[in-house]
């Protein structure tokens, strides 16, 4: 089977929110078999910054409704949208 890698968009609720700490809860957050390959920052406005990790799920595992909810939850997460998918 193959993977699916998705860009999500993950946007903090302030610009106070450390951002380090925040990629290491998303990341410890994942389910199983879903794991990040890499993690880009961009600057959107007034000091906020949006993460945007590139999330790796198995075929098999129906997609990345599971990773966008368990993002969801993450304390100082504003919003959780897929910014781009594709399969490897």
């Amino acid at each position: 089977m193959g993977k699916v890698a998705a860009k999500i968009k993950v946007m903090p609720e302030s610009p106070e929110v450390d951002l380090d700490d925040l990629q290491d809860r998303l990341e410890s957050s994942l389910p199983d078999g879903a794991e990040i390959n890499r993690v880009d920052r961009e600057d959107v406005a007034f000091g906020l910054v949006a993460l945007y990790p590139t999330v790796l799920v198995p075929d098999d595992a129906g997609g990345t409704e599971a990773v966008e909810e368990t993002f969801a939850e993450v304390d100082e997460v504003e919003s959780v949208e897929i910014d781009e998918v594709g399969r490897i």
